[in-house]
């Protein structure tokens, strides 16, 4: 695996009663990707899970649909891997004609969009669970958020398996949000753990690019206690997806595919 920075370039949390230091700071270091020699992403992350990281990116851009279409290889003097994935999954990613954008980040934050258009219309994949059920979720996936809890400037993501006990089945914290849900993603698939119909929780804003790589992995519902953009309720409506905002305090919300409604 890459190697991660000197110890002594992390700055311990001390607790005081309970609470979070003041002068408490979130990781954060550059880490990059090849994609079959050509240079493809370079991610601003926190150092722990990276080959999840690089495979749940990989997954998401349509670059991968299994592991077993990808080699990956880290580098071993630097932070970053090289992937070989198969060249016509490749040049399908680039006849989609993303636009480059400033994604809806936090900072200016370059990605490349795919049209909404381009999501093929699919039946509703599933409905999320009831109220106090998926609240019971979120306060699972806070009690886990170990980097939540010294610092208070982390998000979090996880896949929720109803017929599995316990039912959270993967967890991953991140400065980003859009990379902890690459985290737990590429997890189940190192995993070999099928993500169809499951459900996934957020800790911040439902944007297009994370509705994008929830509805490639075919998943039934995303929830946040923040709220979806127009966008990813688009894309949700036409991929089947539930998107359930407000989901912790107030009122829920249902949009996408199951139409704006209050839980």
């Amino acid at each position: 695996m890459p190697s991660l920075p000197e110890p002594t370039d992390r700055v311990q949390t001390p607790k005081r009663g309970g609470r979070m230091s003041q002068d408490a700071v979130v990781e954060e270091v550059p880490v990059w990707l090849e994609v079959n020699g050509r240079p493809a992403v370079t991610w601003m992350c926190t150092p722990d899970l990276l080959e999840e990281l690089a495979i749940g990116w990989l997954h998401g851009e349509g670059y991968i649909d299994t592991i077993e279409q990808v080699h990956l290889r880290p580098c071993a003097t630097d932070l970053g891997f090289w992937a070989e994935v198969p060249e016509e999954r490749v040049a399908a990613v680039h006849a989609e004609g993303r636009k480059p954008v400033l994604a809806s980040g936090c900072g200016a934050v370059s990605t490349f969009l795919a049209d909404p258009a381009t999501v093929e219309a699919q039946p509703v994949r599933g409905a999320p669970p009831g109220l106090e059920e998926l609240r019971g979720f979120f306060k699972d996936l806070f009690a886990r958020g170990e980097r939540y809890k010294d610092t208070g400037g982390i998000h979090a993501a996880a896949l929720i398996d109803p017929g599995a006990v316990p039912s959270l089945v993967a967890h991953a914290e991140d400065i980003g949000r859009h990379n902890a849900v690459d985290k737990v993603l590429g997890g189940a698939l190192l995993a070999r753990r099928p993500v169809q119909g499951l459900g996934l929780l957020v800790t911040g804003r439902i944007s297009a690019e994370l509705a994008f790589k929830a509805a490639r992995a075919g998943l039934a519902y995303v929830a946040t206690p923040s709220v979806p953009s127009t966008l990813a309720v688009e894309i949700a409506r036409r991929s089947g997806m539930v998107l359930v905002g407000r989901a912790v305090s107030g009122h829920p919300q249902h949009h996408g595919a199951a139409g704006p409604s209050a839980a």
